[in-house]
């Protein structure tokens, strides 16, 4: 007995991987995403930047999602380090450009719910097997399943994260750095409205950043030593929340834990190369930084849109070598780009050194006073896929 065939198999079934299978079989294809649901205990949310609102507009996702999402209006920079040498606060209004919202914020259990709905209302094939072991042919790729089943592709897309069985199947090696310091993150409930504000305090061991939700909830990510996160994680709710205002400068006032938190050590990787022979990677498969500056999931989305426009057609081998080589290339400047940007601003923030203090505060002192500079770094932020 044949086995299965699709035109696209999608492995990994979190927001990146979902959101492709949409993306292809919106493009015409026969499609399947292997992965296993989500367990829905991840408290995390997802800032959304108006580029990656556009591709879920166009693969049929965000309507369902908007009553979950809360606008990011304006941005702001505080500096609270109290070094020799501070950068001025600095506020980005999205009017400045000529946009509603940078984009929206998203509690993670909330989109993959809504694709998971998108994808079986589309009727996109979902596999909740693993991925086992994959055979790779001049024209298609063989895939075996945790579940004693196979699956026959032309194109395999690897949405399977960091530690992705895809990439690794493809012989694709990686880049990887590591950083003293771990990410608290947990959901709050506050006294004070957040006016749609997202305010990211630079500290000596990271940022603490609040990102607004519905109501008068925001979400939390505090980055710090990997010491100092173990304390805090360790404090009850009611030390933690005296310790977030006392950083935080009360300025969402009373504040009350709103879940479970969570502890992430933090890292970075980068895929040496994107594409392989009938693989292409996206999301965690392709790059990994730290929660600075909402790039990640806004990054993953760039690499799904960009496959699904080189695709559009559909064409008759959509995993060809010229096609997929043209993917490495184009996704290259964009993923090296930002993860150099990430990590740049993450060491400016950690180091000691007077001059390279000076120069993020000249940046910063120059994004307040230069307009033109100001809507030029905006409008990259949140750059449409």
């Amino acid at each position: 007995m044949n086995e299965p065939r699709v035109d696209i198999a999608v492995v990994g079934a979190g927001p990146v991987g979902l959101a492709a299978g949409l993306a292809f079989s919106e493009a015409g294809y026969t499609v399947a995403v292997i992965g296993p649901a989500g367990r829905g205990r991840d408290g995390r949310t997802s800032a959304l930047l108006a580029g990656s609102v556009a591709f879920l507009e166009k693969i049929g996702a965000w309507l369902a999602l908007e009553p979950s999402a809360a606008a990011l209006r304006t941005l702001r920079i505080v500096d609270a380090t109290d070094r020799l040498i501070r950068a001025p606060e600095v506020s980005f209004e999205s009017t400045e450009i000529d946009l509603e919202a940078f984009g929206y914020n998203i509690p993670n259990v909330a989109l993959v719910s809504a694709l998971e709905t998108a994808i079986a209302e589309k009727g996109v094939r979902r596999i909740s097997a693993t991925a086992a072991d994959f055979e790779f042919a001049a024209d298609s790729v063989q895939i075996a399943l945790s579940d004693a089943s196979t699956i026959e592709c032309r194109l395999v897309v690897g949405a399977d994260g960091r530690h992705s069985a895809t990439r690794g199947a493809a012989g694709i090696s990686v880049d990887t750095w590591r950083y003293d310091q771990s990410a608290l993150v947990v959901n709050l409930e506050h006294s004070e409205r957040h006016h749609d504000t997202s305010t990211e305090f630079h500290t000596t061991t990271g940022p603490f950043t609040l990102v607004p939700l519905p109501g008068k909830k925001s979400s939390l990510v505090w980055v710090g030593s990997t010491r100092e996160t173990s304390e805090r994680a360790a404090l009850s709710d009611g030390g933690l929340a005296r310790a977030i205002e006392q950083r935080s400068a009360s300025i969402l006032g009373r504040i009350e834990i709103d879940g479970d938190r969570q502890v992430f050590s933090l890292g970075g990787m980068t895929a040496r190369r994107f594409a392989g022979e009938r693989v292409a990677l996206a999301g965690e498969a392709a790059h990994v930084f730290p929660p600075i500056g909402a790039q990640g999931l806004n990054l993953g989305y760039r690499d799904v849109s960009t496959l699904a426009d080189l695709v559009a057609g559909p064409l008759a081998d959509p995993g060809a070598s010229e096609l997929l080589a043209t993917f490495d290339k184009e996704r290259r400047g964009d993923i090296v780009s930002r993860s150099a940007a990430v990590d740049a601003l993450n060491r400016t923030l950690l180091s000691d050194l007077l001059p390279i203090q000076g120069v993020r505060g000249l940046g910063l002192f120059l994004l307040d006073r230069l307009p033109p500079l100001r809507r030029a770094i905006m409008r990259r932020g949140v750059a449409a896929v």
